[in-house]
């Protein structure tokens, strides 16, 4: 019963630390990035993902966060970064 409970628990946090990595990044690129000129450089999505993903792996000593939350809360931000970028390069005067 517990250990079932305790696997929903690290899936919805899973899926809402990766959605919102996500949102988020997506967000702040198109509001704050968006006539910065480094962002259009291809390797910043893997950047941005491994620099996320390396500041959530200390909350790993929590129960219910793990490696792989952490793994996937990093593919989150680089897709936002990523998807966003793309976006920008599309708009008129950007």
């Amino acid at each position: 019963m517990f250990e079932t409970l305790g696997m929903f628990l690290w899936l919805v946090i899973t899926g809402v630390a990766s959605v919102g990595g996500y949102i988020a990044m997506k967000r702040f690129v198109r509001e704050r990035l968006r006539f910065v000129e480094g962002i259009h450089k291809r390797p910043l999505p893997l950047i941005a993902g491994v620099a996320a993903a390396a500041i959530a792996v200390p909350l790993t000593v929590l129960p219910v966060i793990n490696m792989g939350t952490a793994f996937l809360f990093g593919i989150g931000v680089a897709a936002g970064v990523s998807s966003c970028r793309r976006e920008l390069k599309r708009l008129p005067g950007a």
